[in-house]
């Protein structure tokens, strides 16, 4: 085992120049690089998003938006390209500005902000800002003028927003006050133009036709009475002589006793009719005391002093009665035919002014919520104006640093160092491994089966040696030097190196 180290550790300084070039280029690369990368400065502000002021069980605010949303859209509006470029123009950010295009401008700008959310259920809302640069004042400069655009666009962005919520709403119940109008004067104009016809009168109009309907019955039974009374009066002076009661002085008793039984069959068929047992037992009664009367007639009994022409005043005061009655029934009838056309169109009027009261009520509660809403919208309106309702307020503003955030420059040395050891060693390491020669007797009794009296190294000559550690001393000599001097040198009269490393990720970005 102590013979094995013993070899492996020989092998080690036999190859240690290889190991010492891949050691020393990679340290060296690593501390020039730690030594002559610009310090980069972060400045950062904090932010946090304050809940509306006034609760919302008092007033409702018009703009309602989460807050993680809410702050998703800030990030969204300030990494424009318009703001970016504005940006980076007013503050002068990047020392070659004049040489960059604009979206060199708007990448760098956007690689070195960063932003940062908190957001939860239970915990406040925040918001960190940052901006990275070479110069710490251009850092914190960028950062709070990024902060100044978030406050300013919020509070507009919400004042818009409520401005323009109460425009709509105002809109909205000017449109539908119109509406309303329009429709109240559609249903007056239609009420106006069947106002005989309407629903709310139809059981007035029913009521109306019955009391018409009984009218006239009542005038169709006394225009049939007088006519009755007429052939009576006729009758009676055909077969009397006498007319009305004008003479019933002189009347016999048989011939009052036959007026009083017709004034009784004209009483009787005004309220019954003319098949009524009643009115066929006083009809009998006058039919035998007619024939009395005309034998008393016949015999010269009775007394015909009656003139002609009391038949004629009593027939024309009945004819007279009859035409007025006739009259009064033929209005009837027309008052009844009319009110039958206004009850016949009355259902379809029913249909066509529910349709509109229908809408005038639809309107009418679209109209109530546009105004509760406009109410609404112009309290939330004040309190967006007043800087009431849900805000940002700024908790850390962004300072000047006054130490660099980066490059770690003993992480970048140490760990360039490190790493360029390992490489070293994995570098001996492969060779080693690649290498099949013999070197040792136990490779020769290994591979051929035969074990040697004796070895002889190779030895070289002094030349040889003063040679290979010439050519060693001359290697280290430009991989400690000239591998630091070369980068300098680019860094300081070429491009400065982060910008070399940003345009190789861009080709490479672009390549992939």
């Amino acid at each position: 085992m102590k013979s094995n180290l013993s070899y492996y550790f020989s092998i080690f300084l036999r190859r240690i120049h290889y190991f010492l070039i891949v050691f020393l280029t990679v340290a060296a690369v690593s501390i020039t690089l730690a030594k002559i990368l610009p310090p980069s400065y972060v400045s950062e502000a904090r932010l946090l998003v304050e809940p509306p002021q006034i609760p919302g069980q008092l007033q409702a605010p018009t703009v309602q938006i989460g807050a993680a949303e809410e702050l998703q859209i800030i990030e969204q509006q300030l990494m424009t390209r318009t703001n970016l470029l504005a940006i980076a123009r007013e503050k002068k950010v990047f020392d070659d500005l004049g040489a960059m295009t604009a979206d060199d401008i708007v990448r760098k700008m956007r690689k070195a902000t960063g932003i940062r959310r908190i957001a939860g259920r239970g915990q406040a809302t925040l918001m960190y800002i940052s901006f990275t640069s070479k110069n710490p004042k251009t850092s914190a400069d960028v950062t709070n003028e990024y902060v100044t655009l978030i406050l300013q666009n919020n509070a507009k962005t919400r004042a818009e927003r409520a401005t323009n919520t109460l425009e709509f709403f105002q809109t909205e119940v000017e449109r539908l006050g119109k509406k309303l109008q329009e429709q109240s004067a559609a249903i007056t104009e239609f009420k106006n133009a069947n106002i005989d016809a309407l629903p709310d009168t139809l059981q007035y109009r029913l009521n109306q036709q019955t009391v018409l309907q009984d009218r006239l019955s009542s005038v169709e039974r006394q225009i049939s009475s007088l006519e009755e009374q007429r052939r009576s009066l006729v009758d009676i002076y055909n077969k009397t002589g006498q007319v009305g009661n004008a003479n019933t002085a002189n009347m016999t008793p048989e011939q009052r006793t036959l007026l009083n039984l017709q004034d009784q069959l004209r009483q009787a068929l005004a309220l019954y009719s003319p098949e009524n047992p009643k009115v066929k037992i006083i009809q009998a009664q006058i039919t035998q005391q007619e024939k009395i009367v005309a034998g008393q007639v016949a015999a010269g009994t009775s007394n015909p002093q009656s003139p002609t022409t009391l038949l004629d005043i009593n027939l024309a005061s009945i004819d007279a009665q009859i035409k007025l009655l006739k009259d009064q029934q033929a209005q009837i009838s027309q008052q009844l035919s009319d009110l039958k056309d206004t009850l016949d169109r009355t259902p379809a009027n029913s249909i066509k002014l529910g349709g509109l009261n229908r809408d005038y009520q639809n309107t009418q509660q679209q109209y109530n919520a546009a105004v509760n809403s406009l109410q609404q919208a112009s309290m939330g309106e004040r309190i967006e104006v007043l800087s009431k309702g849900q805000r940002i307020a700024i908790l850390d503003p962004a300072t000047v640093p006054n130490r660099p955030a980066s490059p770690n420059r003993l992480l970048i040395g140490a760990g360039g160092t490190v790493f360029g050891f390992l490489l070293g060693l994995g570098l001996v390491f492969l060779m080693e491994f690649l290498n099949k020669s013999i070197r040792r007797p136990v490779d020769i009794t290994r591979g051929l089966g035969i074990t040697p009296i004796a070895t002889i190294p190779y030895v070289r000559t002094p030349m040889e040696l003063v040679v290979r550690r010439a050519g060693f001393v001359a290697i280290m000599a430009v991989v400690i030097v000239g591998i630091p001097a070369v980068l300098y040198a680019i860094h300081t009269f070429y491009m400065p190196l982060d910008l070399i490393y940003d345009r190789v990720a861009q080709k490479i970005n672009g390549l992939l």
